[in-house]
């Protein structure tokens, strides 16, 4: 009997979705919404240090060496991905709701995700191990690079002032170092409970949405965003995903790269982080703007997930026709 195929419908993002919901019915405001915000810059230094305290240091050493490949997926994911954010928005600027731009452009700075490009890359038959390398290095870099990006991408100083860099720098890189430092006591109880601080990692960048929402809900969103700008922006968001995987694939034939190193390429180098993405939103932009940029994230990580899942498969099905048709036998039972 063949295995049933679950669809990929993240239950992180239905939690999102929940916390959106929840903040426009009954948004936070007030004395509330302060002690809320306070709350999520705690959440938000304690996500970073786990992420530190989590990762082995002989990792972030393995992610600097093979350089070809995590050169080309830093290029995807810092250069390539915010020329063709400017680029359209230069083209096109009546493209997407004028609101919207900003967190496109948002977007095109975050660095790739780590569970899911690492988990899309075995099922495809890829290089597991410099996929790993990809997504390290990219999260690392991305805690310095995007919220710079982001300064120069959208042309507003004042986003990375020398008051954002001292916000990024307390409460995104100082836990991250602190956890790295604190790495050899911290880290092994912290992966013998990854899950656990998985969820709470997870339930910590729910809060971070919901009090984000709340802001914008005060400050009139749903008065401002249509449900057609939310589909155009959708598509906006699968059009630019399209380009990449495209662009990345044609890059790795020409570098004449193997297949498992073209899968890890394509897959880590097309993806952006939704968990790095809405805690930095929070710490860069304005507590009342941070609902809408996180909106278009939020879409392409719906977005990215289901088009790389099926991807993944194809690949998948491509690597058991081949060992089938080289042994005679399926490559699994």
């Amino acid at each position: 009997m063949a295995a049933r195929r679950k669809l990929p419908l993240d239950p992180f993002l239905i939690a999102l979705i929940c916390a959106i919901a929840l903040a426009s019915e009954l948004p936070c405001y007030g004395a509330g919404a302060l002690w809320l915000q306070r709350l999520t810059t705690v959440c938000i230094f304690v996500m970073f240090f786990l992420q530190g305290a989590r990762l082995e240091r002989h990792a972030v050493i393995d992610a600097m060496r093979a350089w070809e490949l995590q050169g080309m997926v830093l290029l995807s994911t810092f250069a390539l991905f915010p020329l063709i954010g400017i680029a359209v928005r230069a083209v096109a600027p009546t493209l997407i709701a004028p609101p919207l731009w900003d967190g496109l452009l948002f977007l095109c700075c975050l660095p790739s995700t780590v569970q899911s490009s690492i988990a899309l890359t075995s099922i495809a038959g890829g290089n597991v191990a410099a996929a790993i390398c990809a997504a390290t290095i990219s999260n690392i870099v991305g805690i310095i690079a995007t919220p710079v990006l982001v300064g120069l991408v959208l042309h507003r100083h004042g986003l990375f002032s020398g008051h954002a860099i001292v916000d990024v720098a307390l409460q995104l890189l100082l836990p991250f170092v602190l956890g790295q430092v604190l790495q050899p006591w911290v880290g092994p109880a912290a992966r013998r409970h990854k899950a656990l601080l998985s969820l709470t990692d997870r339930g910590s960048i729910v809060l971070v949405v919901y009090t984000a929402f709340s802001g914008a809900v005060v400050e009139g969103i749903w008065h401002r965003l249509s449900a057609l700008a939310l589909v155009g922006m959708a598509i906006v968001a699968a059009a630019l995903l399209a380009a990449v995987l495209g662009l990345t694939t044609l890059a790795c034939r020409l570098r004449g790269l193997s297949r498992a190193d073209q899968i890890a390429v394509v897959l880590c180098g097309s993806k952006k982080s939704l968990a790095s993405g809405v805690p930095m939103a929070n710490v860069i932009f304005p507590p009342a703007t941070v609902g809408v940029v996180v909106l278009p994230v939020m879409l392409y990580h719906q977005i990215q997930l289901f088009t790389c899942t099926m991807l993944a498969r194809r690949w998948q099905r491509e690597m058991e026709a081949q060992a089938v048709a080289r042994d005679g036998v399926p490559a699994r039972a």
